[in-house]
C-alpha cells in the first residue's frame, strides 16, 4: 500500500456532509526509575505521597536537576518518530492554579522543544495514511486529586507530580475516529518497541486529549474543542463520535461552537464541558530561570539512533521480504513486539535451522490468537509456548500427525503443558501411514455405500465424503492425503 495523506470520511448530517477533523496530543510517561526533576520512584502503585521528594513538593529552595536518561528516552522516541531532534531546547514554566500543583507552574517545554516536526505511517484496511508529528516536548506531570464520595473532603496524591511525559502533539491530519484509533494504536506499538514507554493506559501511562472540529468539506477548519485524558483506544472513538455529532448537530440548528474543554463519560457515552479552553497565553509561558537551556551533540543523537531496536515497520518489511508473508500477517505479528519475538521464536529451530514461516503466521494468527482472545489472555501469558508451538509444528511437517490431531495436541498442550512429542506417543496420536491399514478402511466404506459410488462417479466432488468416513473411522489419525489418493484409486478416478 501507498502511504498517503489522511483522506476524508464524511459523515452525513440533517443538511449534508461534514467532515471531522482531528489532532491529538498523547502523554507518554517516559520509562525511567527517577522522576523528570528529582530522584523520587516512579514506581506505580505506591501508598499515597510515599514517592515524592522536597522538589516534587515544592519545598522552599528545592532546585530541579534534569533526569538525563528520560532526555535520551525523549530523543530515542523522536528517531522512532522520523522526527527532526533539536540540539538545543528550552524548559518553560507554564503557569496555572490547581491542588495538585504544588508550585503553582508545571515545567514544560513550549517554543523550543526537544523534538521536532516527524511522521508516522498508519496502516488502514484499505490504505495506509501518513499523520504528520508537529513537536514533542517534555514536561513533569501533576499530581492527583482524590475526592471522599463519603465527605465533602478532597486529598492529594503527589506520587505522580514530577513525573516526565512526552507529549506528542500530531497534526490535524486524521479523518475519522477509526484513524484516531489505529493512530494511537501504532504511537503505543512504537514507543513499546523503541522500550520509552510501557503503554499501559490503564494505570494512565499512556493518555490522550483529543481535538475535534467539523466542518463542510473543503471548507476552512472549524472550532476545535479538546476532550482531556481518554485513557482507552476505545474510548477514544467513542468520544470523537460522540463529539463530532454533537458539533453537526448544534450548527445544523444555527449555533455556534465554543472552543473548549470537556470530558469524555465513559459510562453515558457523551462528551460534556468542563471549562474554556484555554490559549497559550492564558498559561504565561515563560523561560524556567532554574534550569539552563538543554544542549546536546549530533554525536550524541547518532549514538542513540545507532542503538535503536528495529521497529514495527521495518520488521514488517523483513517478515514480508524474508519469510513471504503477506502484508496483512506481517502487519498483525509486528503489532506488538511481544508478538514478534514469539512469532520468531517459533520458526527458529533448536539446531539453527527455520521452519515454514506462513505455516507458523497462520497457526499464530488463528489458532493461538483466537484462543488467547477467548479467555482474555495476551502473548506473555499464553500457556502455550514458542517452543511447544514449534514442536507441534515439526511433527505436522514430519507427517507424525496430521492438522486436524494437531490442533487436538494443541488443546491438551495450552490445558496441561508438556513436551508435544512425548504426549503423542503416550496417547497413541501418530497419523496411520500404513497403506494397507488405510485401504482396508476405504474397500470396507465402498463396500458398505455403493450408492454413494455412482455419486462420485459422476460427480467426482463427491469423493469429499468417503475421504471424510475414512478419517472418521480412524479416529483421524490416517493420513490425508493418502487416503484421498486410495479412494479416487479405487473409484476409478485417480
Amino acid at each position: 500500500m501507498n502511504a498517503s495523506t489522511a483522506t476524508s470520511k464524511l459523515i452525513k448530517g440533517a443538511t449534508g456532509d461534514w467532515e471531522v477533523v482531528i489532532g491529538m496530543e498523547v502523554h507518554a510517561q517516559v520509562t525511567s526509575r527517577a522522576k523528570l526533576f528529582s530522584g523520587a520512584s516512579t514506581e506505580f502503585g505506591g501508598e499515597p505521597n510515599s514517592h515524592v521528594s522536597l522538589v516534587d513538593a515544592a519545598m522552599p529552595g528545592m532546585l530541579p536537576v534534569i533526569n538525563a536518561e528520560c532526555v535520551a528516552q525523549a530523543v530515542r522516541t523522536g528517531l522512532g518518530l522520523n522526527a527532526r531532534i533539536n540540539l538545543r531546547s528550552v524548559f518553560d514554566r507554564k503557569n496555572y492554579f490547581y491542588p495538585d500543583l504544588p508550585q503553582g507552574y508545571q515545567i514544560s517545554q513550549y517554543k523550543s522543544p526537544v523534538v521536532g516536526e516527524g511522521e508516522v505511517v498508519v496502516d488502514m484496511p484499505e490504505r495506509s495514511i501518513t499523520v504528520g508529528i508537529e513537536r514533542l516536548h517534555l514536561e513533569q506531570d501533576a499530581g492527583k486529586s482524590l475526592h471522599d464520595q463519603h465527605s465533602s473532603m478532597s486529598f492529594v496524591d503527589l506520587n505522580r507530580s514530577g513525573v516526565a511525559l512526552m507529549e506528542i502533539v500530531s497534526k490535524p491530519d486524521l479523518r475519522s475516529a477509526d484513524e484516531a484509533k489505529a493512530y494511537v494504536s501504532k504511537l503505543r506499538s512504537i514507543l513499546r518497541y523503541l522500550g520509552t514507554c510501557d503503554g499501559d493506559m490503564e494505570k494512565g501511562n499512556l493518555r490522550a486529549d483529543v481535538n475535534v472540529s467539523v466542518r463542510r468539506p473543503g471548507e476552512p477548519l472549524g472550532t476545535r474543542c479538546e476532550i482531556k485524558n481518554v485513557n482507552s483506544i476505545r474510548f477514544i472513538g467513542q468520544a470523537i463520535e460522540y463529539e463530532a455529532r454533537r458539533q453537526i448537530e448544534i450548527l445544523e440548528d444555527g449555533g455556534a461552537i465554543e472552543q473548549e474543554t470537556r470530558l469524555f463519560d465513559p459510562g453515558k457515552g457523551e462528551t460534556r464541558s468542563m471549562r474554556s479552553k484555554e490559549e497559550a497565553h492564558d498559561y504565561r509561558y515563560f523561560p524556567d530561570p532554574d534550569l539552563l537551556p538543554l544542549e546536546f551533540t549530533q554525536a550524541y543523537v547518532d549514538g542513540l539512533r545507532r542503538a535503536l531496536p528495529e521497529l514495527p515497520d521495518g520488521k514488517k518489511v523483513r517478515f514480508m521480504r524474508d519469510f513471504g508473508l503477506s502484508e496483512y500477517d506481517a502487519g498483525v505479528l509486528v503489532a506488538e513486539r511481544e508478538i514478534a519475538d514469539y512469532f520468531e521464536a517459533v520458526i527458529r529451530k533448536p539446531d539453527g535451522g527455520s521452519r515454514d514461516a506462513k505455516a507458523a503466521a497462520n497457526w499464530v494468527i488463528n489458532e493461538l490468537f483466537g484462543r488467547l482472545n477467548k479467555e482474555d489472555k495476551d502473548i506473555t501469558g499464553s500457556p502455550v509456548s514458542a517452543a511447544q508451538l514449534g514442536a507441534i509444528l515439526d511433527l505436522i511437517g514430519q507427517g507424525t500427525i496430521s492438522g486436524k490431531i494437531a490442533k487436538e495436541l494443541f488443546d491438551i498442550v495450552w490445558a496441561e503443558g508438556g513436551d508435544p512429542q512425548t504426549i503423542v506417543e503416550a496417547r497413541g496420536m501418530k497419523q496411520v501411514t500404513d497403506l494397507g491399514a488405510i485401504e482396508k478402511l476405504v474397500d470396507e466404506i465402498i463396500a458398505a455405500n455403493p450408492d454413494k459410488v455412482g455419486d462420485a462417479k459422476t460427480n467426482p466432488k463427491a469423493i469429499g465424503w468417503f475421504v471424510g468416513q475414512v478419517m472418521k473411522a480412524s479416529g483421524g489419525k490416517a493420513n490425508p492425503q493418502a487416503v484421498n489418493d486410495l479412494v479416487k484409486s479405487k473409484l476409478g478416478l485417480g
